[in-house]
């Protein structure tokens, strides 16, 4: 499976989102995007995207002040 990693660190909201959206566009259904952030509302800024376009936050963790997030873009209906 194919992933595609986004470093979006030092931009804030709602740049990191836009920018994945972005990102997720030129991805095949089910290609993964991680997202390298380190603005604190990416956390609730990304639940509510994927919650909202139907692509799925696979998982979210964070190391070192790095926020790192897991999608998957949602298969064509």
């Amino acid at each position: 499976m194919s992933e595609t990693v986004l470093d979006v660190k030092g931009m804030n909201c709602p740049l990191p989102v836009l920018r994945a959206n972005r990102a997720l566009r030129s991805l095949a259904p089910g290609e993964r995007l991680r997202v390298l952030a380190t603005d604190r509302a990416a956390i609730s800024d990304f639940k509510a995207f994927c919650r909202e376009t139907g692509h799925d936050l696979l998982a979210s963790s964070e190391e070192a002040g790095v926020l790192t997030f897991l999608i998957r873009k949602k298969e064509q209906p």
